[in-house]
């Protein structure tokens, strides 16, 4: 072995045992084709893709409504409470196995209860695979329900109306899906009318959005989080806003390479956020459609950027402190990833 892949490994095995949260990850996109097979045989529903192998090439798309597309087609093995807890525990296991000691899960109601299953089955099955990964994991986890945004203000409100019964199993409120063509102006009062529930809210904005969404994310909605936020950068003061704020982004390197926000990760602007002072995290967005999970965005990006190991620290301290844990507990995290950074 050379002295650079040794070096390479160590920062491997650096990275993969600093404990870390995720912010930013729709647990629907994390539905492996080996699982959809699965869900579509127990369900008896019958995919247009013969094998494992015809679902994986299907995942060769260019932009995020094509991805969309087969992601919502995807979602429709999701029938029971069972699916929903296999599918969370799937994904808690490969969180675990990055390294991954806390997660805040996006999960799309409005893509089960337009097709006819409960809003309760949905959470039920989510909430059975959370305590569980708990359990037997130590991860712990939060639930942040998204309005799809290609969808009216009215089918928010409608879904808002069916969480009431669950809100203290919920963190927050988000908005997913198309962005271009529906900013968060859109949702404004439905995310209010959240907020007056006491849920946090996050929106995402500035992945394929103008610098201008995210202007409307923090001044007219007030976001707690911004997700994604990459296309800040191209307005310099919304970026010292932001920096001056500390509000925290929830960035995803590989779905952006994916879906060709950046044309190659080496041009991605994380280390470049970092720079500047912004409380970037790293996070997976859709794994099982974007090729990898946490451990590898992490590793990825800072192959190609140049992360160092103070900023990979600085990126674990941040998806702790953005997190919607409490405050003693984001402290506690944090000292954990500072003890961990001195003990290697």
């Amino acid at each position: 072995m050379t002295d650079t892949t040794s070096a390479s490994a160590d920062f491997a095995n650096f990275v993969r045992g600093l404990p870390k949260a995720e912010l930013h990850m729709h647990i629907e996109g994390s539905l492996e084709p080996e699982l959809m097979f699965e869900l579509a045989q127990r369900n008896g529903i019958t995919l247009p893709y013969g094998s494992v192998d015809e679902i994986r090439a299907a995942y060769a798309f260019s932009n995020l409504q094509d991805f969309l597309d087969i992601y919502y087609q995807g979602a429709g093995v999701l029938i029971t409470e069972a699916d929903f807890k296999d599918l969370a525990l799937a994904y808690f296991k490969r969180l675990a196995a990055d390294g991954g000691t806390h997660a805040e899960i996006f999960f799309d109601p409005q893509t089960h209860t337009d097709r006819g299953v409960a809003f309760e089955t949905v959470m039920k099955g989510l909430l059975a695979g959370m305590k569980e990964a708990e359990e037997t994991l130590g991860v712990t986890s939060k639930l942040i329900l998204c309005f799809l945004r290609h969808l009216s203000e009215e089918s928010a409100f409608e879904t808002l109306e069916q969480a009431k019964p669950w809100l203290s199993n919920l963190a927050g409120v988000g908005l997913d899906s198309s962005e271009v063509g529906h900013p968060p102006a859109k949702f404004a009062r439905v995310l209010q009318a959240a907020r007056d529930l006491g849920l946090k809210i996050v929106a995402h904005a500035g992945e394929e959005g103008p610098p201008a969404y995210v202007w409307e994310a923090i001044d007219l909605v007030k976001v707690d989080r911004i997700d994604h936020g990459n296309r800040a950068l191209e307005d310099e003061a919304l970026t010292a806003r932001l920096v001056k704020d500390g509000t925290t982004l929830t960035v995803c390197p590989l779905s952006n390479l994916k879906l060709c926000g950046v044309p190659s990760l080496d041009v991605h602007p994380l280390k470049t956020m970092l720079s500047l002072g912004l409380k970037a995290t790293v996070n997976s967005d859709d794994p099982a459609y974007f090729g990898g999970y946490l451990l590898e965005n992490y590793l990825a990006t800072a192959g190609a950027v140049g992360l160092t190991r103070e900023d990979v620290v600085t990126l674990a301290k941040n998806s702790f402190t953005g997190s919607f844990l409490s405050e003693t507990e984001k402290a506690e995290r944090v000292a954990k990833v500072e003890a961990y950074a001195a003990a290697h």
